[in-house]
């Protein structure tokens, strides 16, 4: 049974988004180099409102400029992840019950992949592909609020740091 989502409607898991993606991309003999392309780096976001499938468009666009490889990044919701904000959440400047509550009601999208970008370089700029599920935006305005209102964090040195 093949099963076409609305495109009002996102899934909360985009791990056969991602699997899609991989499969296109290599198709095309394009390589993938795993990589997230911050906002630090030049970059030209792809506007996809008109057709959540246009991803195949970014790749096809990027093969026809010579483009090589792909960068890919892909986010999945870690119980580690999830534990370490609502820890900052409770313990931060001016915690909030409700913002607490609402990153604990996230443990239902743990192991699920809620963000994937798909980037190729050109002239000194990325172009961007980006797609995110709901949940995930609402975990990473959480994410951004803890750092932003959640004082100072010291990173604990790990075995790699020791040598």
């Amino acid at each position: 049974m093949l099963f076409i989502e609305s495109p009002l409607t996102m899934p909360d898991d985009l791990t056969n988004l991602k699997d899609d993606m991989i499969a296109f991309t290599e198709g095309h003999g394009m390589l993938r180099f795993h990589a997230y392309v911050g906002e630090e780096v030049p970059s030209v976001m792809w506007d996809c409102s008109e057709n959540p499938e246009s991803w195949k468009d970014f790749v096809e666009l990027a093969k026809h400029a010579g483009a090589t490889f792909l960068t890919m990044s892909d986010v999945v919701l870690e119980k580690e992840d999830l534990d370490f904000l609502v820890d900052r959440l409770k313990n931060g400047a001016y915690p909030d019950e409700e913002d607490i509550e609402e990153a604990r009601w996230l443990r239902t999208y743990i192991g699920k992949t809620g963000f994937v970008q798909l980037g190729w370089p050109h002239q000194g700029t990325v172009f961007l592909f980006e797609s995110s599920t709901e949940w995930y935006d609402r975990y990473q305005r959480l994410v951004d609020m803890a750092e932003e209102y959640g004082g100072i964090v010291f990173d604990e040195p790990d075995a790699d740091d020791e040598h």
